[in-house]
């Protein structure tokens, strides 16, 4: 973040203006697990000294750590992408229950559009079946200004408030007005064993609470600024939230609007009230028809999307189709195939895997790649720990030649349990923990095992290795992948003994490693053109127009992979 020549001003994107916004109005403890698009929030957090940011192992810790923080008397925050949340489920669907003591923030990021998620969820729905309040911020400066009110509807309705950002507002850009930080009174915290002990005598008296609560909160709702009447044209009227609010303002800038910001309890009066203002109403949302629901309701005659609408992301370019009722129009898809970086580590463990011939079970990170032809090397992928869970399920159908995989951030997150239960109900087979100790795929944050924490302090180190012998497994080795022989030989001697392994093929992220090697020595005469080399899938491998293959220096790390996949020495070590 860099201030500009006032001072008063920065540009941030939607995850560091919440941020800021956070530690303005006296945030104390924020925790989370890294996930796109909400990484960068927990990271701007912790450049304050003022903040104690964590990562956590998983977002069902970092969920409870912040929750609990607050009970204390301090004002916290939790943070997750929206797959996220659900891993946080089961503390979340009850602390509307128990309530907070100082202010407390759910930040859901959403991903329309699937850019980097293994599924396309809306988290509205999720406020209103846990029974909390939920903002939805339009831009960068909202997200800034909506955190004040969170906190001040979190302590004064004794609640969480989540804030759902999705995709567009996280990562765009704006310039947004700063203010210092203004300490918060720690709340006093007072046993209260009918509030913060949830078996069910208590939660039934606390349920009857709730109820009480969201009929305050609808109130509030309606009268909240947060969600504004904007009179002009009167012949079309939009009801609309988050970005969705600027794609059409955007495109129908003399239009009548009423912009929600105080999603849920929705703010049923102001939008009867707006209905019969205007002639005609649409209602223009991404994802799920969470507005439209609450309009059919309310009997209001509106025009919507049409179904195929619900899929994906919105854009401004949509808005005149969407008014005339278009069916939405598939378009080719332009973005280049995802590919591994060239010398990762995980490239010659799908290759060994691929040469044994094994199904693989795998799992959330930037392993999944695997997957792709030409490696096609990785053939389930389901959720975080799954790489394990799967293994268990896939193995009992098929016998052999079954590989689990799992990274070790992952590992950490939800894979030890799903080991601790391959050595319980007597599971044999092998596990491989892809260990490039750094949580890779979002960013390279540290974790247990990096033994670092956010802020870069040192701190105890997970030993994986210790870990698995623990948990239960027969066998453990460590390896390092890009020795690809070694890789493959030990392959084919655990994958079906009769005995639970795991390995742990070690070797740092390229992108912490930056060192290079020289990029190996191709022999044009020896090339037989059978395009083995090219099945690892390396981008600085490629085809010529004369059918040779060419070597891209600048992109070669010299990892020698592709060395060890040509048989007839026309790729060679450069000494």
């Amino acid at each position: 973040m860099k201030k500009d020549l006032c001072g008063r001003v920065m540009l941030l994107s939607g995850d560091e203006a919440l941020a800021r916004g956070a530690y303005e109005e006296g945030l104390v403890v924020a925790a989370s697990y890294p996930g796109t698009p909400a990484s960068e929030i927990l990271e701007s957090l912790s450049k304050f000294k003022e903040i104690d940011a964590q990562w956590s192992i998983n977002e069902k810790v970092a969920f409870e750590v912040a929750l609990s923080s607050s009970i204390g008397g301090l004002r916290s925050l939790y943070a997750s992408k929206h797959v996220g949340l659900n891993v946080a489920m089961d503390p979340l669907m009850t602390s509307s229950y128990i309530g907070v003591g100082a202010g407390f923030i759910i930040v859901t990021a959403d991903d329309p559009g699937i850019h980097s998620s293994q599924n396309e969820q809306d988290n509205r729905l999720i406020a209103e079946i846990a029974k909390i309040p939920l903002l939805e911020p339009s831009s960068p400066s909202e997200a800034k200004l909506f955190v004040k009110e969170a906190f001040k509807i979190s302590e004064d309705f004794d609640t969480p408030v989540m804030m759902r950002l999705t995709t567009r507002i996280a990562h765009t850009k704006e310039n947004v007005e700063i203010g210092e930080r203004k300490e918060a009174v720690q709340k006093e915290f007072k046993i209260d064993m009918p509030k913060h002990v949830m078996v069910p005598k208590n939660a039934y008296k606390r349920r009857l609470e709730i109820e009480k609560r969201l009929a305050r909160l609808k109130e509030y709702s309606e009268a909240s600024p947060l969600n504004r009447i904007e009179l002009n044209d009167k012949k079309i009227g939009f009801i609309a939230s988050g970005v969705s609010y600027l794609y059409v303002k955007e495109m129908y800038p003399d239009a009548s609007f009423f912009k929600i910001g105080f999603s849920f309890p929705f703010p049923e009066k102001k939008a009867v009230e707006f209905s019969k203002k205007v002639k005609e109403v649409f209602v223009i949302e991404e994802l799920e028809p969470f507005l439209e629901r609450k309009l059919k309701e309310l009997g209001i005659k509106f025009k919507a999307r049409h179904p195929s609408y619900r899929i994906g992301e919105l854009r401004p370019e949509y808005m005149p189709d969407i008014i005339k009722g278009a069916e939405k129009k598939e378009e080719p898809g332009t973005t280049r195939k995802p590919v591994m970086c060239p010398g990762c580590s995980h490239r010659p463990v799908f290759w060994a895997l691929k040469k044994n011939k094994a199904i693989v079970t795998g799992d959330i990170g930037c392993y999944t790649l695997g997957a792709l032809p030409p490696l096609g090397a990785l053939h389930t992928c389901l959720c975080m720990g799954a790489g394990i869970t799967f293994f268990e399920g896939i193995k009992k159908a098929l016998k052999k030649n079954v590989v689990g995989v799992i990274g070790d951030s992952t590992f950490v997150h939800t894979g030890i349990p799903g080991l601790i239960n391959l050595a319980y109900n007597k599971t044999k087979g092998l596990i491989i923990i892809l260990d490039n100790s750094t949580t890779a795929m979002t960013g390279n944050q540290p974790h247990p095992a990096t033994g670092y924490t956010i802020k870069g302090e040192p701190t105890k180190k997970l030993i994986l290795e210790n870990v698995c012998k623990v948990c239960g497994a027969d066998n453990v080795d460590i390896v390092d992948p890009r020795n690809a022989k070694e890789m493959e030989k030990l392959v084919k001697k655990r994958i079906n003994e009769d005995a639970l392994s795991v390995i742990i093929a070690r070797s740092l992220c390229r992108l912490i490693e930056k060192k290079k090697y020289k990029a190996p020595l191709y022999k044009k005469e020896n090339c037989k053109k059978c395009y083995i080399c090219l099945s690892i899938d390396c981008p600085a491998l490629t085809k010529s127009v004369d059918g040779f293959i060419n070597i891209d220096e600048e992109l070669c790390v010299g990892c020698n992979l592709c060395v060890e996949t040509c048989s007839f020495n026309a790729i060679v070590k450069n000494a």
